[in-house]
């Protein structure tokens, strides 16, 4: 452990009670107690630990169920290290012989993890920053809701109007759609009468959906991100990389974080056979926004597709193709990540590595196995310099 305090308090949160666990840096019991999460609970647990003036708060989970804790920790100048569950799961497994799970073994597995552990995530308070987690995760629900909203109304539409069925339909089209519908059977109207309603309720997400858009792309702005610079990367996926991600440098280089998008592939192979797999791991929401981000790369005339297909002409499949885009555009993310900070920094993004303005778009032999393993030692430059206008057609072999 990288701190310097003199106790560890292990936190394992639910909604309604946490169970805390006090050790000190040999591992030893100093106290163990569980507590209501309203607020005479925290409270009473805020002065059960004023005995200890140097503390460690090890919450597992700050980014899920550890969250509204931790930041109320956060808030009151606490020392929080966020601790993955699967590492609390590693420890108990090993410390107890078996995998039952009690919220004191929590507790204290996640205080283990605490003392063993180097290089945790520290948090810190960052209001801008988590009110645009909380702007981002209002925008996915609002996505999803038109989702199920477009699904239902096509469903009546189906219905009011057989083979008539429209793709990618939008509110303007099914209002059409709708008004060269005059039923005369209670069933009939019945339906019309839902499926103006649905499509009111999609005028209303729409509309929300449109403010949110432009409430995120303001907030990433204010920030000095150039993430929307990248192709493929709008306001809701740079909002969301910045709130995932938070700070960057707890990566120390492009392929650890690689590994945490779930894009870096996993070595299979076996004496003679060389092979690699596909990682199910990661942080599955950057996974998917950088697989969109390959999709539309593909689909436009941009250096993406070059490199797509140049992975085709290589053998490989159209899938391994892909996700050899998406391991390239991991890099990118991360290198603009980079750039970025050291600007704030007021810093020349060139003087880190894996930061440059220069492309190797050019390279005609990328050397990189079938399997796009990630590669050790500084990474080649892939990332442009976006242009005063439009959006960077950006992502190379390296």
């Amino acid at each position: 452990m990288s701190s310097t305090k003199a106790v560890i308090i292990g936190v394992d949160p639910h909604k309604m009670s946490v169970t805390i666990e006090v050790v000190d840096t040999r591992e030893r019991l100093l106290g163990r107690a569980r507590f209501d999460t309203d607020k005479a609970g925290y409270a009473a647990m805020c002065r059960y630990v004023k005995q200890w003036p140097a503390r460690l708060w090890a919450v597992e989970g700050a980014n899920g169920a550890g969250r509204p804790l931790a930041q109320r920790l956060l808030a009151a100048g606490e020392q929080v290290v966020d601790v993955p569950a699967k590492l609390a799961a590693r420890v108990r497994l090993f410390d107890t012989g078996h995998n039952r799970k009690t919220d004191a073994l929590d507790a204290h597995s996640v205080a283990v993890v605490a003392v063993r552990t180097d290089g945790l995530r520290e948090l810190t308070e960052d209001g801008e920053l988590e009110a645009l987690r909380m702007l981002t995760d209002r925008r996915d629900e609002l996505a999803h809701q038109r989702v199920q909203t477009v699904n239902r109304l096509q469903r009546l539409l189906s219905e009011l109007l057989p083979g008539q069925r429209k793709r990618d339909l939008s509110a303007t089209q099914a209002k059409a759609m709708l008004a060269t519908i005059r039923p005369r059977d209670i069933a009939g109207k019945t339906r019309r009468r839902m499926a103006a309603e649905e499509v009111a309720d999609l005028v209303a997400v729409d509309a929300k959906l449109k403010r949110i858009k432009a409430e995120l792309k303001a907030a990433v702005t204010a920030r000095g991100s150039h993430l929307m610079d990248l192709y493929g990367i709008g306001p809701a996926g740079a909002a969301r990389v910045l709130a995932d991600v938070g700070d960057v440098a707890r990566f120390a280089d492009r392929n650890r974080f690689a590994s945490w998008t779930g894009t870096a592939p996993l070595d299979a192979s076996s004496g003679e056979q060389t092979r690699h797999r596909l990682s199910r791991a990661g942080n599955r929401r950057m996974n998917h926004l950088l697989h969109v981000a390959a999709i539309v790369q593909i689909r436009h005339d941009t250096q993406g597709r070059t490199y797509y297909r140049r992975k085709l002409a290589a053998g490989k499949t159209p899938m391994e193709a892909l996700r050899c885009l998406k391991r390239r555009l991991s890099d990118v993310v991360y290198r603009q990540l980079i750039a970025d900070s050291k600007q704030d920094d007021g810093a020349d993004p060139g003087g880190h590595c894996g930061a440059s303005l220069q492309s190797s778009a050019a390279d005609s032999h990328p050397h990189i196995d079938t399997s796009d393993q990630p590669l050790p030692g500084p990474a080649q430059p892939t990332l442009r310099r976006p242009p005063a206008r439009g959006k960077t057609l950006t992502t190379s072999a390296p």
